[in-house]
């Protein structure tokens, strides 16, 4: 086999590997054994191999001493760290934005979450977690402080490099996330003081942190 293709297979065998890992379908601590990964391809292990060690260069992958490579444990840690920053600075832009929201802006809230409410009895964690960050994103994105809204920003793409949808872990505290989100659309509708909205918003991120390190 040349070498171009080796690099071809190896390409290969880590897209088809990268997709599985992001679709879920191998999930954290899922052992990656190289002969039914190289059989399913029609490929020899070496190629595989090169792809898994791309793979473990991203940290996507590690090696674990008497079990081989496996899809990387998400960073308890990190998550924490992230989630719970997240939740003290999308509650305040929430609490910020809350003034400025009209009508029509919470009716497209309202009806983004019927939509989280219809993909309960199909649970697809990835198109929740899309449109939870729409519901949220439709009411922290009007925040006039720029500074608190970049940090809010920052705080979903480290998070979703850590983990891509939470609700994959613990799918039924996306039960929970749907009532939760009505709760504070009322709160901004009926004018609630901002404090209230704030700590309403926080506390939804939280609740999602504590689920998952429950369970994990």
């Amino acid at each position: 086999m040349t070498t171009v293709e080796s690099a071809s297979k190896s390409q290969r065998a880590y897209d088809w590997i990268r997709q599985r890992i992001s679709q879920r379908e191998y999930g954290p601590g899922y052992r990656l054994v190289l002969g039914p990964i190289a059989d399913a391809l029609g490929m020899s292990v070496v190629p595989v191999r090169e792809a898994i060690r791309r793979l473990e260069a991203e940290g996507l992958v590690e090696f674990e001493r008497n079990v081989g490579a496996r899809v990387a444990l998400v960073d308890r840690a990190e998550y924490a760290h992230s989630m719970q920053t997240l939740g003290v600075v999308e509650g305040v832009a929430t609490a910020l934005s809350a003034p400025l929201l009209g009508g029509a802006d919470l009716d497209r809230a309202a009806a983004v979450n019927t939509r989280l409410v219809a993909l309960l009895d199909d649970f697809d964690p990835i198109a929740f977690t899309r449109l939870n960050r729409e519901f949220h994103s439709v009411l922290y994105e009007p925040c006039p402080n720029p500074h608190i809204l970049d940090l809010v920003h920052r705080g979903w793409t480290r998070l979703h490099g850590l983990i891509d949808s939470t609700f994959a872990y613990v799918p039924g505290r996306a039960h929970e996330s749907v009532r939760e989100h009505a709760e504070i659309l009322e709160l901004i509708r009926s004018g609630a003081d901002p404090l209230e909205i704030e700590m309403a918003a926080r506390q939804h991120r939280w609740r999602t942190m504590n689920a998952y390190l429950a369970d994990h």
